[in-house]
């Protein structure tokens, strides 16, 4: 079982993605949308979609960086203070992110508008995203000092697998909240195809680096104020 689901699935996982998201996107790029509900309801939205997303953003930034720089992450992570700097942070953010998405699931399940536009796929993303959280910070209740051994123990596993050659060793024997976290993660890669997180294909990154858009009047602002006041 160990075998398939760490080192078969995430391999599943990917293809699946990849596959089709080129399809999707080669198909329908044009419908792709966040499909957003603010409009509907925006107070909601905001309190839960801030903390959400500087929460997460902050653990994915962490967990990158020790994925990409193992080596020096350990080391920065060996001064205790440091590390204890590294603990805190990743726990506040992890509390935000949930605290967030639990304000994010409630209002798409119980605002009778937003329900409207919500399928089954948006729900169970929103379901993975809570286990996989919920996961996260449990390790970081329950198994302390996950900033170090994240780097040592499941880093070199995520590294196997990017060389075709995964190494269930270093999974296998880990604390089952950790290996949920870990399993929970490809699941989310293998869903995002089916969901609205699609958009992000299309995104205008391109305005960064475009020229400058001129906007010229062709109209006299001064009569049309003229012609509101009369």
């Amino acid at each position: 079982m160990s075998q398939f689901l760490f080192g078969v699935f995430p391999y599943i996982a990917s293809v699946l993605a990849v596959v089709i998201t080129i399809y999707e996107y080669r198909r329908n790029s044009f419908h792709f949308s966040s499909i957003s509900s603010q409009f509907l309801e925006g107070r909601k939205l905001f309190w839960g979609s801030i903390p959400w997303h500087y929460g997460v953003l902050t653990v994915l930034l962490g967990h990158l960086l020790a994925f990409l720089f193992p080596s020096a992450y350990i080391a920065f992570a060996k001064v205790p203070m440091r590390l204890l700097i590294l603990e805190v942070i990743s726990l506040v953010c992890g509390f935000m992110a949930f605290l967030g998405l639990v304000m994010l699931f409630k209002r798409r399940m119980l605002d009778s508008r937003i329900n409207i536009i919500t399928t089954n796929f948006d729900i169970s993303l929103l379901l993975l995203l809570l286990i996989q959280v919920a996961s996260g910070v449990g390790v970081a209740l329950f198994y302390r000092w996950g900033s170090s051994w994240y780097a040592s123990a499941v880093v070199p596993y995520l590294r196997s697998l990017w060389v075709l050659d995964p190494e269930i060793s270093y999974i296998a024997n880990m604390p089952f909240v950790v290996k949920l976290h870990v399993f929970n993660s490809f699941l989310i890669v293998a869903i995002i195809p089916f969901t609205r997180l699609m958009h992000f294909l299309v995104a205008p990154v391109h305005y960064f680096w475009r020229p400058y858009q001129i906007v010229i009047w062709n109209w006299s602002r001064r009569k049309i104020r003229k012609a509101d006041q009369q």
